[in-house]
């Protein structure tokens, strides 16, 4: 009697429409998603930042390449990337970085700060100065911004030389 109580349980079970939807693997589960990894938090951008201020510009620029896998609009990351790229003298790379965090932040300090100074690598020193004035006038105080002035300065009065001139050293 135990046997015939048991059976009509399972089949009752196994018949279920609920039962087997809430066990059976899904569609998503056998997805294939191995080119993902998984990062704790914001672990890439804090080690970014890190390698960053450190000097170390080539490994910052792959680990906010990284946090950008992890979350592809975040500023910071963008922002850090994009200044990775222009100290690595990838300004293609830098661009593009660029184009993606105007619509984000295009109109605060830290973006005209750090785009001016990209400019200012590149050697155009007359858009390095329109950023760097409407960060300044955005907020006077601001250390950074004043110190992009006063290196805009220094860099006008640099000595502009031909390639062969130094040859003879």
């Amino acid at each position: 009697m135990r046997l015939v109580a048991a059976a009509a349980v399972i089949l009752a079970l196994a018949g279920c429409e609920g039962f087997n939807g809430s066990f059976d693997d899904g569609e998503g589960s056998v997805l294939d998603n191995s080119n993902r990894a998984y990062y704790r938090d914001d672990e890439p951008l804090v080690q970014a930042k890190v390698q960053f201020l450190e000097g170390n510009y080539g490994r910052s620029y792959r680990l906010f390449d990284k946090a950008l896998d992890v979350t592809p609009a975040d500023p910071a990351a963008l922002l850090g990337y994009a200044a990775s790229a222009d100290m690595l003298g990838r300004f293609d790379k830098a661009d593009r970085a660029y184009q993606k965090l105007r619509p984000i932040i295009g109109n605060r300090i830290e973006f005209h700060n750090n785009y001016g100074y990209s400019l200012l690598l590149r050697g155009d020193l007359v858009g390095a100065r329109q950023h760097f004035l409407i960060a300044y006038e955005m907020d006077p105080s601001n250390e950074r911004a004043t110190n992009n002035l006063e290196l805009l300065r220094n860099s006008v009065n640099f000595p502009k030389r031909a390639p062969g001139d130094l040859r003879g050293i």
